[in-house]
């Protein structure tokens, strides 16, 4: 049993781990971020529907 393979392999086993809880966290930040803001897109639709209500409601065609 070689105790200094076995501690290295352990080592490069915990930094592979931190590197993959630290990438899981910026992809959850992100897609947090992205929610947000199409979250923001249509209440700033609904705005505009709320202050113009009439607008493209109808069309009105003769011929």
């Amino acid at each position: 049993m070689d105790i200094a393979r076995l501690s290295m392999a352990m080592s490069a086993a915990n930094v592979q781990n931190a590197y993959g809880v630290a990438m899981l966290s910026k992809s959850l930040d992100q897609a947090s971020s992205t929610g947000g803001q199409i979250i923001a897109m249509m209440d700033a639709a609904s705005m505009e529907l709320s202050v113009n209500p009439h607008i493209g409601s109808n069309i009105d065609i003769s011929v």
